[in-house]
């Protein structure tokens, strides 16, 4: 825990895990607010316990409380919200302004945009005026409001530097320097973190593996190719699925939703599990990550530090975010007072760069990628409407427009969520029988996925019958009967047994859940990134378990894991 830590019940400040007045366990993140000084025109950053909270560092007045959270506005935005808001190009050039989601703040005057301004808004004419004026554009007056800001919040600059370079020192120290690894994502908080471990550890030479998810905006593999050759000592590897194509496995399964994101397991994590297991085979590293408390929900619940199986996505990595506690305005602080450079996405307005068609990303992000990636929105948009029309949906263009496509579960409507349900028989021949429906043909592979049971020995099998035995891993007694199968009603099947354990229903559910990844497997890579042994691995025609590296601890077997025994289960499940 930090040194300094924080009640929300007493609002005070303390060194002790629990607070000594009201007995409540206490926080590490120390809430801060955003004042604005008229005089100074810039926003400053104070804790909520500070003494000299509402006077401005600079010049000595009395400041006013603006906000929580807040953003520069480059040039490049200014003059596309002067043109959105009708204004006369260059209205605002003078102006300091600022922005938080959709919320503008002129010289300290609150501006709020509302979303359906941004969905009806006609971005082709706005593109033409931007052409227009962007020659009479100047960076000259945001500079001068950025060294004022920067000077206003020296303090809060030091006490970031200081509280994450000591963070990053501490928790790196638990590992040897070879396994220090950098996540890079090629936006603004993995580039902050990037910075501050560097810097912290002093050690310009570190892994920095940059997912490239193949979806990225223009501007962010630009960045990341910039990045590598400003940081010629930086081992920077690039982490990419070659094997899959995006758009064709929206026609399979259907796009990423907000609760169904099959494209970070497929496209980001998967991939990435493959570089850490090329460099450094089952060893655990340490990788910092730029995870922010204050991005969401679900981060809000992370650790500084987390190793828990269940949080973490790659089994082999502990995770450590230095910038955990930090707001935007913290980041954009660092990166302009440290002269840090950063992805071009940001000066055009995008408050988050991540991948350009994520379902997360909300209506001033499409409207911002309707002007600057016309092409790939529209391409994008029209293949939405034909999904929605592909699965009923009887205002294809009306659902695709409000947004109401992010918010859609399961395999309703598509082919492939036939591929996930398990279907079965009960022996009548045999106990503890069951007879499971496959969608292509029994082979290797189907007898493969039942290593993490034990050895798979064909060896011992029925030779006539095709039957393979899998022996228990520690007492090496036969468990399961896996042999092909004709049955009424299945075009192929097989016949699974179980015997010599005491729990046959358990054991079939975990059969059950390798014949759904045995017809369902899209190679989302999942497995892969859960195996810690780095026995798993997918390639574009096979799913093989090496029996070498397996240590059986079925975790790709079991549900606290992998929902269902397969990531396929929760993206292509119907009611």
């Amino acid at each position: 825990m930090s040194d300094r830590v924080w009640c929300r019940n007493c609002n005070i400040e303390t060194n002790e895990k629990v607070c000594p007045v009201c007995g409540e366990e206490t926080v590490e993140d120390l809430p801060i607010e955003i004042y604005w000084c008229k005089h100074c025109k810039t926003p400053i950053i104070q804790q909520m316990n500070q003494a000299d909270k509402g006077i401005c560092p600079v010049c000595g007045e009395k400041t006013k409380y603006l906000t929580t959270d807040l953003r520069p506005v480059f040039p490049e935005e200014r003059l596309l919200l002067e043109i959105l808001l009708g204004k006369k190009p260059n209205e605002f050039v003078k102006s300091s302004v600022w922005s938080v989601n959709s919320r503008y703040y002129i010289d300290g005057k609150s501006i709020s945009i509302p979303s359906g301004l941004f969905q009806t808004a006609d971005t082709d004419a706005i593109s033409v005026k931007l052409k227009e004026y962007e020659s009479g554009n100047t960076y000259e007056y945001f500079n001068e409001h950025i060294k004022t800001f920067i000077a206003a919040n020296r303090n809060r600059l030091n006490y970031l530097k200081d509280e994450s370079f000591d963070f990053v020192r501490k928790t790196a120290s638990k590992f040897d320097e070879e396994r220090l690894v950098i996540s890079f994502s090629g936006g603004k908080d993995s580039t902050v973190t990037a910075d501050v471990v560097t810097k912290a550890l002093s050690n310009p030479s570190l892994v920095h593996i940059f997912g490239n998810t193949t979806l990225e905006f223009p501007s962010t593999v630009a960045y990341a190719e910039r990045f590598r050759e400003n940081h010629p000592q930086a081992i920077f590897l690039f982490a990419k699925n070659d094997e899959q194509v995006f758009m064709d496995v929206c026609e399979d399964i259907g796009p990423p939703a907000r609760m169904m994101r099959w494209c970070c397991s497929m496209f980001k994590t998967g991939p990435i599990t493959r570089v850490i297991n090329s460099l450094y085979r089952n060893q655990q590293i340490l990788t910092f990550y730029g995870i922010r408390k204050s991005e969401s929900v679900s981060r809000s619940k992370y650790n500084r530090v987390e190793d828990d199986a269940e949080s973490v996505k790659i089994q082999q990595q502990t995770v450590a975010s230095p910038i955990f506690f930090w707001k935007d305005i913290d980041i954009w602080l660092y990166m302009l007072a440290e002269d840090v450079d950063f992805n071009e996405a940001y000066r055009l307005g995008y408050d988050r760069v991540g991948c350009w068609c994520c379902p997360n990303n909300n209506q001033r992000a499409q409207f911002l990628s309707r002007i600057y990636m016309p092409e790939q929105s529209k391409k994008w948009r029209d293949f939405l409407i034909e999904f929605a029309k592909k699965v009923g949906k009887e205002d294809a263009e009306v659902y695709v427009d409000t947004g109401k496509w992010k918010a859609r579960q399961g395999g309703n409507g598509l082919a492939a969520a036939g591929d996930v349900k398990i279907k079965f028989t009960n022996c009548t021949t045999e106990d503890h029988a069951k007879i499971y429906r496959l969608v292509r043909p029994f082979d290797d592979e189907l007898t493969g996925m039942f290593t993490p049971f034990g050895r798979v020995a064909p060896e011992l099998g029925k030779k006539l019958l095709h039957e393979v035995l899998v022996l228990d891993a520690r007492t090496n007694v036969p468990i399961l009967s896996i042999q092909p199968f004709s049955q009424d009603g299945y075009e192929y099947a097989v016949k699974v047994r179980t015997m010599n354990v005491q729990d046959h229903d358990d054991l079939q559910r975990m059969v059950g859940y390798q014949i759904r990844k045995y017809n369902a497997c899209r190679k989302c890579l999942k497995c892969e990134s859960i195996c810690r042994a780095g026995a798993i691995s997918i390639s574009s025609d096979n799913y093989y378990i090496d029996p070498d590296k397996c240590v059986h601890c079925k975790m790709c077997m079991t549900a606290k894991y992998l929902d269902g025994g397969c990531t396929m289960d929760k993206y292509l499940r119907t009611k």
